[in-house]
């Protein structure tokens, strides 16, 4: 039996059984059922509801996301290859990746306001230190014959080193990282758009709390469930499979 039908049984098997447990334990308000869940994703879609707040959140997390991943890799490099850096603004980063990113949202809106800004600063906020030290871990475990090699061959110690040898070689680590900072990105957005204003399936989310609205809660949780899977399986889980089997870190007979 393949794995996706494997997965499509368990999860037919898995909306029976919340059906039955609806009408057997009868959760009324406090849980939805499967065909109220499923009439709150219709009149959402049909009204576009959901299609405009999955928009305007992905378009938030993906800028978010970007500058997380540019301003990791290059603070990564700068611990990894100044030890000054390391020991002061590094201790700093790795004080600052223990505190919940939403921990920050009060300054935010104090600073921007209860704005799209707000919610990307401390989006961004959430990927930026796991990127970093996933970029500072994988550029130290860079071999020491690459960087010799590209020195002899004139490449010097600037940018040239940076993007064209310690990038590259530090891939298998990083891509890691990037998968993290996409699940903690996630997360600081929703947490986020539970509080600022704006349209958003954070916003939504609390819009249905408001209302008691039990369906079209579990729709954005869903929503967020599988747009979080897909992208992952289908971006970073293949990307790293390349990557690792580029290295020959793991073997191409499955």
């Amino acid at each position: 039996m393949s794995t996706a039908l494997r997965r499509g049984l368990f999860l037919v098997l898995l909306l029976i059984a919340w059906e039955a447990g609806f009408r057997i334990f009868d959760w009324g308000w406090k849980f939805p059922s499967v065909t109220q869940t499923f009439q709150a994703f219709y009149d959402g879609f049909v009204h576009g509801q959901l299609l405009e707040a999955t928009f305007q959140s992905l378009k938030r997390l993906l800028l978010a996301f970007a500058i997380s991943i540019l301003v990791g890799t290059v603070l990564g490099f700068l611990f990894a290859r100044y030890r000054l850096i390391d020991d002061t603004i590094g201790f700093l980063v790795v004080a600052l990746q223990t505190i919940p990113s939403i921990a920050w949202l009060p300054f935010a809106i104090i600073w921007f306001g209860m704005n799209d800004f707000s919610v990307i600063f401390i989006t961004t906020l959430g990927a930026t230190w796991t990127m970093a030290m996933a970029s500072r871990t994988g550029i130290k475990n860079i071999p020491s014959i690459y960087i010799k090699a590209a020195q002899t061959m004139g490449t010097g110690d600037g940018m040239r080193m940076f993007y064209q040898i310690m990038v590259p070689a530090a891939f298998p680590h990083m891509i890691t990282g990037v998968r993290v900072a996409w699940a903690f990105a996630w997360r600081a957005l929703v947490a986020g758009e539970l509080i600022a204003k704006g349209v958003g399936l954070g916003q939504l989310l609390q819009d249905g709390r408001n209302l008691a609205d039990t369906a079209l809660m579990l729709c954005i949780v869903i929503i967020i469930a599988v747009l979080g899977t897909v992208s992952d399986h289908f971006c970073f889980k293949r990307l790293e499979d390349k990557l690792l089997l580029r290295y020959g870190l793991i073997s191409s007979k499955k």
